[in-house]
């Protein structure tokens, strides 16, 4: 059995303008936002009957969404919700798989983060993957929280059913979640977790058999 897994970043945000460290910080979806996922969803649809009306899920989807699961931000359930929807699925809300919270400087911009923690800064820049802002999560408490949540979730999906059946399931979370997943399902070292980009309503298709991963396609966009 193929499992199919579309891990997805949610849509535009409000405030998003200005570029700022959100994190935990629970903001709406844009109106940009939701058409972003809409559209995402128009061609989920599509290939799902068609496999061959879709530009972007080339090779198509093979069949139906089983699963949606997404993180506790509302930026993330709103965004699950617009596709699950058309599944008739609600989403599986799974608080591991929120945003790293940024502790202090959460809503603060990366130029204001340089000016008023110097030292903090510069101590992040030098070592990433261990260091953490004040009251905040270290990328390596992000990873082991994440990837216990993926690997439940793989665990209820991946290698169920019969050798010709194909599993279908969405992860809608966020930038930084969406990295450290890629990061460990392509056993790419976490230190170069931001040469991975991650748009906003990007999707990432990830093929299982027999357990192992293919990556198919990073941060794929539905363009106007």
């Amino acid at each position: 059995m193929a499992t199919n897994l579309y891990l997805i970043r949610h849509g535009e945000t409000e405030g998003s303008e200005t570029r700022r460290y959100k994190g935990t910080i629970d903001v709406p979806l844009s109106e940009k936002g939701i058409k972003q996922i809409k559209r995402l969803v128009k061609y989920m649809v599509q290939d799902s009957s068609n496999p061959h009306s879709s530009p972007f899920f080339k090779g198509g989807m093979g069949g139906l969404l089983s699963a949606v699961y997404c993180s506790d931000l509302s930026r993330a359930i709103k965004s699950a919700e617009i596709i699950a929807e058309p599944y008739s699925l609600k989403p599986i809300i799974v608080p591991s798989l929120r945003e790293r919270n940024f502790g202090i400087w959460e809503g603060m911009s990366f130029e204001e983060i340089r000016e008023r923690y110097p030292d903090e800064f510069e101590a992040w820049v030098s070592d990433p993957l261990k260091f953490s802002p004040v009251k905040g999560e270290s990328t390596i408490e992000v990873r082991n929280r994440v990837i216990d949540a993926l690997n439940k979730i793989l665990d209820n999906h991946v290698d169920q059913g019969g050798e010709s059946d194909v599993n279908n399931i969405a992860i809608v979370a966020h930038g930084g979640v969406n990295r450290v997943i890629l990061c460990y399902l392509l056993d790419i070292p976490m230190e170069n977790i931001f040469r991975i980009e991650q748009d906003y309503a990007a999707v990432n298709i990830i093929e299982f058999r027999k357990g192992y991963p293919v990556v198919k396609l990073i941060n794929g966009a539905v363009n106007d």
